[in-house]
């Protein structure tokens, strides 16, 4: 793929997601940025975080981890589903029901204003360096493979991105990214998929092929039972199901659409 292929991949899905800001965000208000009128459809919002819960970096790591912990990663996945349904079952109601705008004005109602600043602060100091770094991660990939060939230096492709992304998201809210959460996550997986039809193409397998293949190899394994290994099922899917609950029921970001 060359640069010039990137930067026009680039540069259309950035004119598709302004559109998409442009055509949400008429006639926005408060109500309609902080809770997005509570109207949005609830498919959007589930698949859309699909992709918010997801980045960049997963798209990196993850495949590169199965080379150290073969498929064992599914078994946080598996924790990840029950996590979401202690969301679904306790968490949201208990949102719903105080109607809140912020959840954590749970706390300030339960705990008093200290604990309500502190978990804000604990938030926003998570979201400030959880963002850096995985924009961090993203851009370098695009500096090593664009930019550098075009002598842009590193800092003023940070700058770029940072005002793209305050562009849109300054105008619509919570509306706007409901919609754009949707747009990144078909994109994530439509990459997914043609990544895969690329691999598989390159080594001339078939998509039977290529499943036989992944399930036959030495890289196969899904479930440890071993206690002492690192990738022990209990420990692995235990571990999913708190991730789940912290990252998304007790995330303001996540719980706000």
């Amino acid at each position: 793929m060359t640069p010039s292929l990137i930067i026009t991949c680039v540069a259309l899905y950035t004119l598709l997601l302004f559109a998409v800001v442009w055509y949400t965000s008429r006639n926005a208000d408060n109500e309609s940025y902080f809770r997005g009128n509570r109207s949005s459809r609830w498919f959007v919002v589930a698949y859309g975080m699909i992709g918010a819960s997801l980045s960049g970096v997963t798209f990196i790591s993850v495949p590169g981890a199965v080379y150290t912990s073969q498929l064992g990663y599914m078994q946080v996945v598996l924790g990840y589903l029950v996590g979401y349904f202690v969301i679904a079952l306790i968490l949201l109601p208990l949102y719903y029901r105080l109607n809140l705008t912020s959840i954590y004005t749970y706390l300030e109602q339960r705990f008093g204003i200290v604990t309500y600043k502190t978990g804000s602060a604990f938030f926003i100091l998570s979201r400030v360096v959880g963002a850096a770094l995985r924009m961090f991660i993203v851009i370098n990939v695009l500096q090593a493979f664009v930019f550098d060939a075009m002598g842009v230096p590193f800092y003023v492709t940070v700058t770029l991105f940072i005002i793209l992304i305050l562009l849109y998201t300054y105008k619509g809210g919570v509306k706007t990214i409901v919609w754009t959460d949707m747009l990144q996550t078909t994109f994530m997986l439509l990459s997914l998929v043609l990544t895969v039809a690329f691999i598989a193409s390159e080594l001339g397998y078939g998509l039977g092929e290529v499943t036989e293949k992944v399930f036959s190899g030495k890289y196969s394994q899904m479930i440890f039972t071993e206690w002492e290994q690192k990738s022990f099922f209990p420990k692995q899917f235990f571990g999913g199901m708190f991730i789940a609950i912290a990252m998304t029921g007790l995330d303001q970001e996540m719980m706000q659409k």
